[in-house]
């Protein structure tokens, strides 16, 4: 029962930082919009900043898991870097609220996740799938080896950055349509 209120809080915390950002959201915002006392929001969450670690947390085992499905079915390389390209555009599409906090909260003030999640600490279920994807890739000469980061950053940056235009309502089609593109031009950069 206790676990079950955890995520509903998760979840509400998440669509209001998201919307209002983090510093202008408070603990008593998220308990109003749940429906609890300030007082009770503090049983689960200690401080605001506990909570915006467990939403990373959260996000990132949400995706993690995810990928790990994508990365135990038997396709080639290219077919599983656009099965996380639709993933990760069907999540910005159907749970916006996922990918704004990370891009929104997460990157953009790293400074309240110095304790507890240096490095990718609070990230890091998602980060190994996407590593896992990569070595296998690697390892059937399918994608070229290359550092970590050079290749992370190129795959998330560029899918990330689509998520965000289309947020900002800046991109003329809808994300579903950059797919197949998206997905090409990521692997035409990461072949071996």
């Amino acid at each position: 029962m206790k676990e079950a209120k955890k995520e509903q809080i998760i979840k509400t915390a998440l669509k209001l930082f998201a919307k209002k950002g983090f510093f202008n959201t408070t603990i008593a915002d998220i308990a109003r919009e749940m429906g609890m006392s300030v007082g009770n929001m503090y049983n689960y969450f200690p401080s605001k900043e506990t909570l915006a670690k467990e939403l990373l947390i959260y996000t990132s085992r949400k995706f993690g898991e995810e990928i790990r499905k994508i990365n135990e079915m038997q396709l080639s390389a290219k077919d599983k870097i656009k099965k996380i390209v639709e993933l990760y555009f069907r999540k910005a599409e159907e749970e916006p609220e996922l990918v704004d906090y990370f891009m929104r909260v997460y990157l953009s003030n790293r400074e309240i996740f110095e304790s507890g999640c240096e490095g990718m600490l609070c990230v890091s279920a998602f980060v190994t799938e996407i590593m896992i994807f990569f070595e296998e890739a690697v390892r059937k000469k399918e994608l070229k080896n290359q550092d970590f980061f050079t290749a992370f950053g190129l795959f998330m940056g560029y899918i990330g950055g689509l998520a965000f235009l289309s947020k900002e309502k800046i991109l003329p089609k809808p994300l579903k349509d950059y797919i197949d593109d998206v997905s090409e031009n990521i692997y035409n950069a990461l072949k071996a």
